[in-house]
């Protein structure tokens, strides 16, 4: 039974990893308590999803330009540093959404702002963060540490929302719910200042890693050709741009559901929590994935299983039944997050993982807000309904139709690595 269960050995192996894992965790729950907070105040303020799919747009420029080239600084620098500079100014983010909160400003242009900052030191921070881990569990680790830092993501993903909503319908504001982030970074600071020191890998031979977009473009050099790398990136922009219809929440919860302020809030954060809950769940679970050898085809699968949950969840009108398949889909989700994530750790050289989880994390954090705009943009259109369903359709037959189209990645072998 044990080998069902996570795998904690990371945890066990490794103590850095093991405080930056907890650390981590802690955080991910303030920051989805943020993410609620932002798109309640958007809402209210402006009564428009496609207003609150422009948080996405304000996210996802600064997430380009910032992802790919902090990718170089993590390769060019000492990783460490780099993330402990990013976690300074995400932290500081969190003080302004607190700070505008607390006096009342009750505007959009301060939040989009605080938004694309904040983005941008996500952006820098995050290549750091992931390419870390390698040097920390080793190789042979990876698949289990990408499940635990997907648990603590979900977890964040669930606690986060619910505890968002309650604090929100309570409290009658969103204060509060930016009060807990400002504490949880502070958190994410002492871990990265607690790692040890961890300058770049110098192949014999090679140049000195150096920063700067010269090195973004040795980065794409790199990937030019490596079919199985690039679909890592392909099959979560189809999932993330068609199947996620987190910008539309707000609206379903005040449209479908109805019901007071307080009602609305707190259907708002079970919708919210329902993917992460399954991601939990899936993670809780996870001690199986370590023994998956076939981690492509398992990629497309779960992808395939996230869309036909979401546009399932668009066709109800139960709250319990549209909560059973947003946990579905979540759980899904997760399972291609482990894989794509190994997939890109283990295949790819450490002198050149940083610029290559640049790209991850301009895919992995952009995608999803391409996919806000996209959700909202239909929704306005056609309505919230047809903006679900037709996303989860088009994941499904784009996903598998890129799979039919790229062979290789159906036969990736996790026992021989190839990019």
């Amino acid at each position: 039974m044990a080998r069902l269960f996570v795998d904690l050995t990371p945890l066990r192996a490794s103590k850095p990893y093991r405080r930056l894992w907890t650390a981590m965790g802690i955080s991910n729950i303030g920051q989805q308590m943020t993410a609620i907070a932002v798109g309640l105040q958007v809402y209210e303020l402006t009564k428009s999803s496609f207003m609150v799919g422009l948080v996405g747009l304000f996210q996802l420029v600064p997430l380009v330009g910032f992802g790919l080239y902090g990718g170089t600084l993590s390769d060019a620098f000492d990783r460490r540093l780099v993330g402990l500079i990013s976690a300074l100014g995400l932290w500081a983010c969190s003080v302004g959404f607190l700070v505008q909160s607390s006096l009342g400003l009750e505007s959009v242009a301060v939040l989009y702002g605080l938004i694309a900052i904040q983005s941008a030191f996500f952006a820098v921070g995050n290549p750091a963060r992931q390419a870390i881990i390698p040097r920390l569990v080793g190789q042979d680790l990876l698949p289990a540490a990408n499940a635990l830092g997907m648990l603590t993501w979900s977890v964040g993903f669930t606690i986060g929302p619910l505890l968002g909503g309650i604090l929100v319908a309570t409290s009658g504001t969103v204060t509060l719910p930016y009060l807990v982030d400002v504490i949880g970074f502070g958190v994410v600071v002492w871990a990265m200042w607690r790692l040890p020191k961890l300058p770049p890998t110098i192949v014999p031979g090679d140049a000195v890693p150096r920063a700067g977009w010269s090195a973004v473009k040795e980065g794409f050099v790199f990937l030019r050709g490596k079919r199985n790398l690039q679909m890592t990136f392909y099959e979560d922009l189809i999932a993330m741009v068609f199947g996620m219809p987190r910008a539309l929440f707000p609206a379903i919860a005040a449209q479908w559901y109805g019901g007071s302020v307080r009602d609305v809030a707190t259907v708002l954060g079970l919708l919210a929590a329902a993917p992460a809950l399954g991601a939990v769940l899936s993670g809780i679970f996870s001690g199986p994935l370590g023994r998956v050898r076939w981690q492509g085809r398992a990629i497309v699968i779960s992808i395939v299983v996230w869309g036909t949950a979401i546009a399932a969840f668009g066709g109800v009108r139960w709250l319990p039944l549209a909560l059973l398949f947003l946990a579905i889909a979540g759980a899904a989700d997760n399972v291609s997050a482990v894989f794509r994530a190994t997939i890109l750790q283990a295949a790819t050289p450490d002198e050149y993982r940083g610029r290559l989880q640049g790209v991850f994390t301009v895919v992995v954090a952009g995608g999803p807000r391409l996919g806000d705009v996209e959700a909202g943009t239909v929704a306005v259109i056609f309505g919230e309904t047809v903006s679900v369903i037709s996303g989860g359709v088009a994941c499904v037959l784009l996903a598998l139709g890129l799979a039919r189209a790229v062979p290789s990645f159906w036969q990736y072998d996790a026992h021989h690595p190839v990019p």
